[in-house]
C-alpha cells in the first residue's frame, strides 16, 4: 500500500478503480464495453441534432463490441479471452457506446437483464446524459441497484456554459445537478465524465469543473484529454481555426491540479483518453497512454503531491 495515499495497492496517489474492485468485491474486476445499438437525442432532434462536436460515429464506443452481434456474444468473446488469465475474475458489464438509457422501458430491462444472468456478472455500468433518465427509467434503476452493482456514468464535460454551447452539449448545469441528486436520493453511484483541452477553455476553467463536481454527492469521476478524432464537427472546427491543443506537460499540470482538489474517496475510473491511433488527428502524444500514466505518477511523487491534498 502507498505510504502517501492509502486509496492504492500500487504507490498510486490516486484512488484507482482496481483498488476500489479490489477492495470492495476481493479479486479481479473487468468492465466489458458493449454496444446495444443505443441512439442519442442529441442525434435525433429529442434535444439537439447534431450531436456533441467531439462525438466520433462510435458514439464514444470506440472499443464497445460490434453491435450486429447479441449482447451476449459480444460479452463472451472478452469473457473468454479474459478467464485463461484470471479464472476467478468478475465482470461488470458496461454499456458504454451513446446513450444508454435512451429507449423504451421494456428494451432497457431486455438489454441489461440479459447481461446480468452471464456466469460472474456482479454489477452494470451505464453510460447516459442527464436529460435521458425518465422517472420509470430512475424506478427501475432503482430496483437494479438494489440486486446487483450499479453505477451510472453522466457527461458533463464542462461547467463553462459558454464551452457546453460551444460543443453542442444541449444540456443545462441544473438538468446534470438535479439528477445527481435525484439518482443519489435512490443511492446510485455516480461516475462523472469530464473533458480537458475543450476549445479555447483555461485552465482555470478546468480546475472550476472539478470544484463544482467536488461539490456533489458522486462516488467516481473519469478524466479524459480531448481527442480530435476524424469525421467529426470537432475535426471541421479545428482545421478552420486551430484553436490551441493542450500540450502533455499541460495536461499532466492541469490534472495533478484537478486531483489535489477531489475528495480522497472519490474513485478515479480514467485519467486521460485512449482514441484509436487511426481516427486521432490530435494531440498525437495521446496514443501513448501509459506513457502519460506513468509521467503523471511521476510528476506527483516531484511534486510531493496526493488527491486531496488541497482540500
Amino acid at each position: 500500500m502507498s505510504k502517501v495515499f492509502k486509496y492504492s495497492l500500487d504507490n498510486k496517489r490516486y484512488h484507482t478503480l482496481n483498488y476500489f474492485y479490489k477492495k470492495k468485491f476481493g479479486c479481479k474486476v473487468f468492465k466489458v464495453s458493449l454496444n446495444a445499438g443505443f441512439t442519442c437525442p442529441n442525434l435525433d432532434g429529442t434535444v439537439g441534432y447534431g450531436g456533441c462536436i467531439y462525438c466520433s460515429k462510435s458514439g464514444s464506443g470506440e472499443y464497445a463490441g460490434n453491435k450486429e452481434e447479441s449482447l451476449t456474444k459480444q460479452f463472451n468473446s472478452v469473457k473468454d479471452i479474459l478467464s485463461k488469465k484470471w479464472p476467478n475474475a468478475k465482470y461488470i458489464g458496461y454499456f458504454q457506446a451513446r446513450t444508454n438509457t435512451y429507449a423504451p422501458i421494456n428494451k432497457l430491462k431486455n438489454m441489461y437483464e440479459k447481461v446480468l444472468k452471464i456466469d460472474n456478472v456482479i454489477g452494470l455500468n451505464i453510460a447516459t446524459r442527464s436529460d435521458s433518465i425518465t422517472e420509470e427509467c430512475l424506478n427501475y434503476l432503482e430496483e437494479i441497484s438494489k440486486k446487483t452493482f450499479l453505477t451510472i456514468e453522466l457527461g458533463l464535460q464542462t461547467t463553462n456554459e459558454k464551452t457546453t454551447n460551444l460543443i453542442n452539449r444541449c444540456h443545462t448545469l441544473k438538468n446534470f445537478e438535479d439528477m445527481v441528486k435525484k439518482l443519489r436520493e435512490r443511492d446510485i453511484n455516480i461516475v462523472v465524465h469530464i473533458i480537458n483541452g475543450l476549445p479555447y477553455e483555461t485552465k482555470e476553467d478546468m480546475i472550476n469543473t472539478v470544484k463544482y463536481i467536488n461539490s456533489l454527492d458522486i462516488q467516481g469521476i473519469k478524466i479524459h484529454m480531448l481527442s480530435i478524432t476524424k469525421d467529426t464537427t470537432l475535426a471541421k472546427m479545428y482545421e478552420k481555426e486551430k484553436f490551441h491543443v493542450l500540450t502533455k506537460e499541460e495536461y499532466i499540470d492541469i490534472v495533478i491540479n484537478q486531483l489535489e482538489l477531489l475528495r480522497p474517496e472519490i474513485v478515479i475510473n480514467r485519467i486521460t483518453g485512449d482514441p484509436k491511433k487511426e481516427d486521432l488527428i490530435e494531440p498525437l502524444w495521446l496514443v501513448k497512454k501509459f506513457t502519460v500514466l506513468n509521467d503523471i505518477d511521476k510528476e506527483m511523487v516531484l511534486r510531493n503531491t496526493y488527491q486531496g491534498k488541497k482540500l
